[in-house]
């Protein structure tokens, strides 16, 4: 009779153990999860993980695509804008281009020097 006591006493404690033990995996949800549910939530969550993967390369190809395109765009508007032309006033002499580059340059060359055009060279200083 001692041994139908003890076996019964084990058998209620692994009982509780186990019990326990589903509490913690499973909650209150009381029937176990199958095989084939846990492998249908990880196909899922590939599935949803490639989606999200998916999306983040079509969006990154969409933004290279417009900056590229963006690029281009300005590529043509400059090759066809008008050509600007140095005015006579702006491009170098000849005395310029021989005049020595480490000396200082003279103050008719310097751009505060230049004189607008439409006025005549004062000889003699306004008194």
């Amino acid at each position: 009779m001692a041994k139908d006591y003890d076996s019964q006493l084990l058998e209620s404690v692994s009982v509780r153990r186990r019990r326990m033990r589903d509490a913690l995996l499973f909650g209150a949800q009381r029937a176990r999860r199958t095989a084939d549910e846990k492998l249908g939530k990880v196909f899922a969550g590939i599935a949803v993980a490639a989606v999200l993967c998916a999306g983040c390369v079509g969006w990154s190809f969409i933004q290279h695509t417009l900056a590229k395109q963006k690029e281009q765009q300005k590529q043509q508007e400059q090759r066809y804008a008008p050509q600007v032309t140095p005015s006579p006033a702006l491009s170098p002499t000849p005395s310029d281009l021989n005049s020595d580059p480490d000396s200082s340059p003279s103050p008719s060359h310097t751009k505060s020097a230049k004189k607008p055009k439409g006025t005549h060279k004062v000889t003699e200083p306004a008194q």
